[in-house]
């Protein structure tokens, strides 16, 4: 990230000195920068299921939020589901919206730019031939996902450009669904 001259240290609600802080003393300390997200799921019946989010690792210690996150998902009624919840795949859509524009505020931020007003809109174009075994030959998950963003910045529109493409450049999420991720699922005994 370039750092950028600015008045306030707080630029889109996001301290701009404690940012580069963070960059600073991982660049001094590569070993803070590991960290592990953890998520614990229960499965409510049908396809239904809750996951409890509430401790991480990371700065080589153990986080534990006073209060854990409950997030439920399901199916809607159309794929047998009781709608107590987005599905999963509405879940990564989500993933995925709030970490490009994560991503894109602390750019921009860095970069001193304000940012007014932004919003995405998201679409994931799925097969249900592939979930459902008929097809081995049809991809299970998405086929394509489309994300459009719309930012009202103190900036011309080629630098707005440039800030919708350092979303993706550095969003964890985005690199973690557009390259093979190892992931394995085991038997926990």
């Amino acid at each position: 990230m370039q750092q950028a001259q600015v008045s306030s240290t707080l630029v889109n609600g996001v301290d701009v000195d404690k940012l580069y802080g963070t960059i600073d003393t991982v660049k001094r300390a590569p070993v803070v920068a590991t960290f592990r997200f953890r998520a614990n799921n229960t499965w409510m019946g049908g396809g239904h299921n809750r996951t409890t989010i509430q401790n991480f690792y990371g700065t080589q210690q153990d986080h534990q939020r006073p209060e854990p996150f409950t997030l439920d998902a399901d199916e809607p009624p159309v794929l047998l589901g009781e709608d107590h919840g987005p599905n999963p795949v509405e879940y990564v859509l989500t993933a995925l919206a709030a970490c490009v524009t994560t991503s894109i505020v602390y750019h921009a931020a860095a970069r001193g730019i304000t940012i007014n007003a932004m919003e995405s809109r998201l679409e994931g174009d799925l097969d249900l031939q592939g979930f459902l075994g008929i097809r081995d030959d049809v991809p299970r998950g998405y086929k394509q996902i489309r994300m459009f963003v719309k930012i009202d910045a103190d900036a011309p529109p080629e630098k707005l450009e440039e800030l919708v493409k350092l979303g993706p450049t550095y969003s964890p999420v985005y690199d973690t669904i557009t390259r093979a991720v190892p992931v394995s699922v085991q038997l926990d005994k």
